[in-house]
């Protein structure tokens, strides 16, 4: 007589493929090398048309180096940008091009690079940007930068890593972020783990435990946008409603959209664009203006947007 069986459910309702393609942002697009590309092409154009320091060392690794993009004025906001890639792919070069939305309205702007895996541990990836930020902060009067108004941002695996630094219990920084803006994140790991995007970060339960942010958070977070596409699995929008639901709990002032018309690799256009409900929510956290921006900007405008 035949044995029927059924899937094993690993985590929550999903088995082990469902919980892949749960935590598979690019089964909601067409072409995932299209969106890279972008990023990389518009992220040149940024830094073609704009004064950029690159490659400013702020760790002992050779892979520890930021771009930033100073502000035309001294004293100026910061907006600092951490790219995504599943931890594990992209990198400084391909975060650039939201720049010219800040620095064309009077901000400064930095674009983190960061060692990835599986050369570096996830530990070893969250120290680095940890670093990045601490290094920010001592330099921001050489880089005429106000310290109170210091802003983060990220993308993906973006967002776990800005949070994470937000969260740095030793850096001297907790408690001095301004605000940050958290895109399509992961917040708990435990998911990630048992799929294959644990090959590369080989997490065991208390690292996924260790460097999940949904299970660090406490109070005096200070001002956060949390937003995530429309257009993207059912398991970010989860984390992106546990992650807002914690927060809000803990007494956060928490903005979280959902973008309808977006996904997950085309949402981080909208960080500085005041024709979004994203980019309206992140300039009015740093206090700066809607202002009309310079003719050459819609060079840089994603198609479609």
């Amino acid at each position: 007589m035949a044995t029927t069986t059924f899937p094993v459910r690993v985590y929550r309702e999903f088995d082990h493929s469902e919980l892949a393609e749960a935590y598979s942002p690019s089964s909601c697009i067409e072409d995932l090398a299209v969106e890279l590309e972008a990023y990389a092409a518009r992220s040149a154009a940024a830094r073609d048309r704009l004064t950029v320091r690159r490659d400013l060392r702020y760790g002992p690794a050779d892979c520890e180096r930021l771009d930033f993009f100073p502000a035309s004025e001294p004293d100026a906001p910061l907006q600092v940008f951490v790219h995504g890639g599943y931890w594990q792919e992209l990198g400084k070069e391909d975060a650039s091009f939201a720049a010219p939305d800040f620095v064309g309205r009077g901000a400064a702007f930095a674009a983190v690079g960061y060692g990835l895996a599986p050369a570096h541990s996830l530990d070893e990836i969250v120290a680095m940007v940890r670093r990045a930020v601490r290094w920010l902060f001592v330099n921001a009067a050489s880089l005429g930068v106000n310290p109170q108004r210091i802003h983060l941002s990220g993308s993906s695996a973006g967002a776990h890593l800005a949070i994470m630094a937000l969260l740095d219990p030793d850096g001297g920084t907790a408690g001095r972020i301004a605000g940050a803006a958290l895109l399509s994140g992961v917040y708990d790991l435990e998911p990630i783990r048992l799929t294959y995007v644990n090959d590369a970060l080989g997490l065991d339960p208390a690292g996924s435990y260790r460097n999940s942010p949904l299970h660090h958070l406490r109070p005096g977070l200070p001002p956060l946008v949390i937003a995530r596409g429309g257009n993207e699995t059912r398991e970010f929008g989860r984390q992106h409603e546990d992650f807002a639901g914690v927060a809000r709990r803990l007494g956060a002032p928490v903005v979280s959209i959902v973008e309808p018309r977006r996904h997950h690799f085309d949402l981080p256009y909208d960080l500085g664009r005041p024709e979004s409900r994203l980019g309206a929510a992140v300039l009015a956290q740093m206090g700066l203006p809607a202002r009309p921006l310079p003719r050459w900007r819609s060079a840089l405008t994603p198609a479609g947007s």
